[in-house]
């Protein structure tokens, strides 16, 4: 009996302080809320300022109002992060505004992938077409800050900094080991010899079909970069190769010497610099501000009825609703219904950022899609990555829009299930007894190995999901399903090849896309709307769960560690069949 009262007390007293803990993480988050919402005022622009863009978090494709976003560990103070929409907006209104003279770069740490660059890049190029000046600095660039750091007219560096400048690798981590450790065996079925999603959990290394395609795309992507910073820096592309593999940039007076660098100066030369772009007094401050805080001129409201919808298509592809970080089939389907059944909505860009996910989930908005293509035009933008699931819901669309490093393709099916028998008996002591009424009643059962009959009919339904999904992808490009296969068997392709292929239509910017939306809807003016509608900042607190607040201090203190815990997780909470991309690719 006192053993008992022992463990009730310790149970109590464990969820006692679980709740004190929470409680007090809960009136931290509070307070930042209230902390962000009075920093949402305006802040006052100065005449003859400077723009200062650092952006050295994780771009989302929207501004996040979640108080997780906006909250940094462990100083529990609120930080301003906003999302690739309002950077581009806000790039383009600097441009037009008088009171910014120019831009400021600091590129000490970027947290993109080369498309989301790759859009920035794009409003940057854009923005010297003003004629201001934009200016680089860093103690030491990464290769991807270097990407937007090479649209400057004066990319400095830190005289003790680097050039981390060395060509691009890509890193998959395989599991079959672990598995093989826990007694768990991972039971395969697949369409397409490049449909690697499941190599990590059956091999322990990259097949020859697998490293033939990241190879190719790999190469596209380090092409595409080279042309880029070639012709902004004036370096030819072979030098650009040289400089990579000698590693040149390591060091600040090679990389000043190889031109990736106008020149090595600490911060306080870079002010006196500005101070003479600027002319002003050297005495004087210079004014400037952040681009999380600058707010464009206010210009006389948009009278128009016309309206041009942005529906937003981030994340796995699930079933249901799903969670904010995913594309749930109900949440995005009411999206592009609702857009499609308003007539003030006149044309529809639809903007996927996804690897793919659940095939039924990913038909479901597909159903949808093609529905709103009869009545009104619908543009697909691609950013990151829009592959297996991703570019099933895009090929019903008019035109699909995807910048050259976008990541996209992977026209695959695939299905993973456990066994954990071994892992039950071996493992835990765990042993399993059953009484079912027919031959399939325990058909997916993860505690024994799939019979011969089962992984046949599995297979079928595999087979079947990838005939439909060709089918559809050869209707909506207008090509023979046969061509599909030739190009689908679960490769994986960079925008700028798919565009050779067929698989899009055009290599163009997020704007361009919304243009090419209005002009196709020809429209002469109209006010952009975003679905689906996020939640304000209170709302998404009380929304908010513990597995949320859970996943917001992991992500924040595993960073890209997190990708592997992620990857893991995923194998063992997907069921059904699945469109998705091969793996989580971690490209530096």
């Amino acid at each position: 009996m006192k053993q008992f009262f022992k463990f009730v007390f310790a149970s109590m007293l464990g969820v006692f302080l679980s709740t004190i803990i929470f409680f007090f993480v809960a009136i931290a988050i509070m307070a930042a809320i209230i902390s962000a919402a009075s920093s949402d005022k305006a802040v006052e622009i100065s005449e003859n300022s400077i723009l200062r863009v650092s952006l050295n978090y994780a771009i989302k494709e929207r501004t996040d109002r979640s108080p997780f976003n906006n909250v940094s560990l462990p100083s529990m103070n609120s930080e301003k992060y906003i999302g690739l929409d309002e950077i581009l907006l806000r790039i383009d209104a600097a441009k037009n505004d008088n009171r910014i003279k120019g831009i400021v770069l600091d590129m000490d740490g970027i947290g993109a992938s080369f498309a989301t660059l790759q859009e920035i890049r794009d409003a940057l190029l854009k923005f010297k077409e003003s004629k201001k000046f934009i200016l680089a600095y860093s103690e030491g660039y990464s290769m991807k800050g270097y990407y937007l750091a090479s649209t400057a007219d004066k990319v400095y560096l830190n005289p003790e900094g680097s050039v981390d400048f060395r060509g691009m690798a890509a890193q998959l981590p395989f599991f079959k080991g672990t598995l093989e450790k826990l007694g768990i065996e991972a039971q395969v079925v697949k369409v397409g010899t490049y449909k690697s999603a499941v190599e990590p959990f059956i091999l322990d290394k990259m097949s020859p079909a697998n490293k033939e395609q990241v190879n190719s795309y790999l190469n596209s992507l380090y092409d595409y970069y080279l042309g880029n910073v070639s012709k902004s820096r004036n370096i030819p592309m072979d030098s650009l190769r040289n400089i990579a593999d000698n590693y040149s940039g390591r060091d600040a007076e090679k990389a000043l010497n190889a031109k990736l660098v106008d020149g090595l100066k600490y911060k306080n030369e870079i002010i006196d610099e500005l101070k003479v772009k600027l002319c002003i007094d050297k005495k004087k401050k210079i004014k400037s501000i952040n681009i999380e805080d600058y707010t464009s001129p206010k210009t006389e409201e948009n009278g128009s009825q016309n309206r041009l919808a942005v529906v937003y298509a981030v994340g796995d592809i699930v079933s249901g609703e799903g969670s904010d970080e995913q594309i749930g089939s109900e949440r995005i389907s009411r999206a592009i219904r609702t857009v499609r059944e308003d007539d003030k909505v006149k044309a529809v860009v639809l903007r996927i950022n996804s690897p793919g996910g659940s095939s039924l989930a990913s038909d479901v908005i597909w159903k949808e899609v093609e529905l709103t293509k009869k009545v009104k035009p619908i543009i697909v933008s691609m950013g990151d990555v829009a592959a297996s699931g991703g570019y099933y819901i895009a090929c019903a669309a008019d035109s699909i829009f995807a910048q050259p490093n976008t990541i996209t393709g992977s026209i695959g099916v695939f299905g993973i299930i456990p066994n954990l028998q071994n892992f039950f008996n071996n493992k835990l002591g765990i042993t399993f007894d059953e009484v079912k009424t027919g031959k399939y009643a325990d058909l997916m059962s993860v505690n024994r190995p799939l019979t011969a009959d089962e992984r046949d009919l599995i297979q079928q339904e595999v087979n079947k999901t990838y005939d439909t999904f060709t089918k559809k992808v050869a209707n909506g490009r207008k090509i023979s399903q046969s061509q599909v296969d030739s190009i689908g068997q679960g490769r994986v392709w960079t925008g700028a090849q798919a565009a050779k292929i067929g698989l899009v239509d055009r290599l163009a910017s997020f704007n361009e896309a919304i243009t090419a939306a209005a002009r196709k809807a020809k429209l002469k003016d109209y006010k952009l709307v975003s679905y689906p509608a996020m939640k304000d900042p209170l709302e998404a607190f009380l929304g908010s769960s513990s597995d949320k607040l859970k996943t917001w201090i992991m992500k924040k203190e595993m960073n890209e560690g997190y990708l592997l815990y992620e990857q893991a997780k995923q194998v063992m909470q997907q069921s059904g069949i699945q469109a998705r991309l091969p793996y989580m690719i971690n490209i530096h």
